[in-house]
C-alpha cells in the first residue's frame, strides 16, 4: 500500500473522515481522547473496507484465527473477541439468547487505515491522494438525538438483589472471592443514527479506549476507560479496572471523594484480588520470573467517574503467539472474578442475558507486530436490522458488597449511555 501525510485540523477532518467511513461495510475507529500513557502510541486509528475477513463459527476460534494472521503476516487487523469465547476455553455453556447477533469472534484487514498523529495524519491505501481529496471535500453535520423511548432493564430490582444475595451466599461458602454480576439493559425496535450516538457518548464520556466498530449491520459503540491487554515490543501490559466512584460536584468534593476512593478497604480489595488473577494469568505467557505488579492501585479521573487502576507487565516468551497470549488472559479478570472459573460459572447461572461482546475486548494487531485491546465495558451494541439496543452494567461483589450500593453503582455506570440517548430508565 502506498502512504501518504498531512497535516490537518484535527477535529474537522477526523469528523469528516467519520462520515465518508459510513459507506464502508467495516469500520473501526480507535482514539485516546488526548489521555496519554507510557503504552499509548497513536492518538487515533480509522481502519475501513475488508480485503480480507476472519468470522468465527463458534468452533476452534483461536486455533482458525491463528491460521488467519499468520497468512496476513506485517499486516494491521481489527476486531473484537465476545466474553462468550470463555466455553471455547473452558468447560463453560452460554444459554440465553443473542438478540444483538454478533459472532463470538470478528477481525479483517483493512484496505484502507488513517492514522492520527497529533495534527498529522497518514493516510495507507492504494490511492492516498485520493482519498484525502475525497474526504476533504466532505462535509457533515451534527445530528440531534431523541429516541423517544425509555431504556428497559432486563434485572428488576428485586431480581438483581435476589441475584447479589446468592451469589454472597457462595462467597461465604468458599466457591469464590469476588465476581462481577452484570445486568443488561435495552431497547426494541429502536432507529438510530450510530455515528450521531458514538459522537454524543464520546463527547460525554470521552475515555482512552473509545471504539466506534462498524460490521456490516452491527455496531459497537464504546467509551471504555480500560486497556485488557497490550504488547509493546516484548513487553505485554494489563490494566485492569476495580474500584469506582462518583465525580463531586465541586473540586473539593472531588478530592474528598478521590481520597476516600484510595482509602476504602472494599475498594481496595476487589482490585488487589484482580492484580493477583492476572498475574496468574499472565505467567502463561510470561518468562518466569517477569510479571510485575508495576503500578498498584491509582486513581485516575474521567467525566462521570473515579476508578482505581492498577499496571502489571511481564516479558512475552516468545514461544507463544499474540492469540496464544490472548487466549491465556481471556476474558479481562476484572469482568469475571476470581477464582475466574468459578465466578464464570455462576454469571451464567444468575445473570439472565448474554454478554456477547460486552465483556470482551475489541482492538488490533499492527503491522510491527505489537497490539492493543480494551475491555467491552460502558459500551452500546446496536443491530440495525432488528432494531435492538443493548448495554450492560456490573460491579465487583466481596463479602463487604452492600446490596443497594452495588445496584445504584450499575446505574451511575450507565448514566453516560442514558444521557447519550438522551432517555431514562423505565
Amino acid at each position: 500500500m502506498a502512504k501518504a501525510t498531512y497535516e490537518v485540523n484535527r477535529n474537522i477532518f477526523q469528523a469528516k473522515a467519520l462520515e465518508w467511513a459510513q459507506q464502508f461495510e467495516q469500520v473501526c475507529f480507535l482514539q485516546s481522547n488526548d489521555y496519554k500513557d507510557e503504552y499509548a502510541s497513536i492518538d487515533a486509528l480509522l481502519a475501513l473496507d475488508a480485503s480480507e475477513i476472519f468470522e468465527s463459527d463458534g468452533h476452534a476460534t483461536f486455533e482458525k484465527l491463528k491460521l488467519f494472521k499468520a497468512k496476513h503476516p506485517n499486516n494491521w487487523m481489527f476486531g473484537f473477541f465476545g466474553y462468550d469465547l470463555k466455553n471455547e476455553i473452558e468447560p463453560l455453556i452460554s444459554s440465553f439468547p443473542n438478540p444483538v447477533g454478533f459472532a463470538d469472534a470478528y477481525f479483517f484487514i483493512p484496505k484502507i487505515l488513517i492514522k492520527f498523529i497529533g495534527t498529522s495524519i497518514e493516510i495507507e491505501s492504494e490511492n492516498p491522494f485520493q482519498i484525502y481529496d475525497l474526504i476533504n471535500q466532505y462535509s457533515f453535520k451534527e445530528i440531534s438525538i431523541d429516541l423517544k423511548k425509555k431504556v428497559k432493564k432486563r434485572f428488576s430490582k428485586e431480581a438483581y438483589f435476589d441475584a447479589f444475595h446468592k451469589m454472597m451466599d457462595h462467597i461465604k461458602r468458599g466457591d469464590i472471592y469476588e465476581v462481577n454480576l452484570c445486568q443488561e439493559f435495552y431497547i426494541e425496535n429502536i432507529d438510530l443514527n450510530p455515528l450521531a450516538v458514538y459522537i454524543r457518548l464520546n463527547s460525554i464520556s470521552p475515555t482512552p479506549f473509545s471504539t466506534f466498530f462498524k460490521s456490516n449491520n452491527k455496531y459497537i459503540l464504546s467509551a471504555s476507560p480500560e486497556r485488557f491487554l497490550a504488547k509493546r515490543g516484548d513487553i505485554l501490559i494489563s490494566q485492569p479496572i476495580k474500584g469506582t466512584a462518583r465525580r463531586g460536584n465541586t473540586p473539593q468534593e472531588d478530592q474528598e471523594i478521590i481520597h476516600t476512593l484510595k482509602n476504602n478497604p472494599k475498594e481496595i480489595a476487589e482490585n488487589v484480588m484482580i492484580v493477583d488473577l492476572v498475574r496468574n494469568d499472565l505467567t502463561r505467557s510470561a518468562l518466569p520470573g517477569t510479571v510485575a505488579a508495576e503500578k498498584r492501585p491509582q486513581v485516575h479521573t474521567f467525566k462521570q467517574v473515579h476508578q482505581l487502576i492498577s499496571t502489571i507487565t511481564c516479558k512475552i516468551d516468545h514461544s507463544k503467539s499474540d492469540i496464544d497470549v490472548i487466549k491465556d488472559t481471556f476474558p479481562a479478570g476484572s469482568m469475571t472474578g476470581a477464582p475466574k472459573i468459578s465466578a464464570m460459572r455462576l454469571c451464567e447461572q444468575y445473570e439472565i442475558s448474554r454478554r456477547g461482546v460486552y465483556a470482551g475486548t475489541v482492538g488490533y494487531f499492527s503491522s510491527d507486530g505489537d497490539f492493543d485491546f480494551n475491555v467491552v465495558i460502558r459500551t452500546i451494541l446496536y443491530n440495525k436490522s432488528s432494531k435492538y439496543l443493548s448495554f450492560h452494567t456490573g460491579g465487583a461483589l466481596t463479602i463487604e458488597a452492600d446490596p443497594e450500593n452495588e445496584y445504584n453503582e450499575c446505574e451511575l455506570k450507565a448514566s453516560a449511555i442514558l444521557k447519550t440517548l438522551n432517555t431514562e430508565l423505565e
